[in-house]
């Protein structure tokens, strides 16, 4: 049986962990989905993180932001779902099933029309590593040196990356006829 003193440190903990979820969830959310571009999988890999976030509390050493830390769980998580042999076989599923049935009906060209899912799809066609500078800039608002903590990598190159992904992204606008 749990003392008054061990019970309330868990309730304290239990409630930390709620805000937690509740301050991060969502950005975690979609920064998965810009990784992995399913709704679902995206889900999984945010639970995941908040699973390990929770078992592994004690060995944050707080050299980032928890919210830095956090991210860079998201990210390491999305990367192993990436190369995950159950990842590819769906990508191939879904492709044949693509090939098979078509995807033209009225509501994905209403979709299509719209010019945010348009910008959203542009920047989540990007190779992974200018789609993941350009998220974290601009969705996130994290700073460069924020995001080169998070991707360990130079604050430089992180500038690097963002020039080459905005180029790049503008020449796909001009290929589709822009906006």
């Amino acid at each position: 049986m749990m003392s008054n003193r061990e019970s309330s440190s868990y309730h304290d903990q239990h409630n930390l962990f709620h805000d937690l979820i509740d301050q991060n969830g969502e950005g975690l959310l979609r920064l998965a989905y810009t990784y992995v571009k399913n709704q679902q999988a995206a889900e999984d890999v945010v639970q995941d993180v908040f699973m390990r976030a929770y078992e592994k509390r004690d060995d944050f050493k707080g050299q980032s932001s928890y919210k830095t830390y956090l991210y860079r769980m998201t990210i390491n998580r999305c990367y192993d779902h990436l190369r995950s042999w159950s990842y590819k076989n769906v990508q191939i599923s879904n492709k044949l099933a693509s090939i098979f049935h078509g995807e033209d009906t009225i509501e994905n060209t209403a979709i299509i029309k719209d010019e945010k899912f348009m910008l959203g799809k542009e920047i989540l066609s990007l190779p992974l590593k200018y789609r993941e500078v350009l998220v974290l800039y601009y969705y996130k608002e994290l700073s460069v040196d924020e995001i080169a903590n998070i991707l360990k990598c130079p604050p430089n190159t992180i500038k690097t990356r963002l020039k080459r992904a905005r180029e790049k992204l503008k020449l796909q606008l001009e290929d589709k006829g822009g906006f």
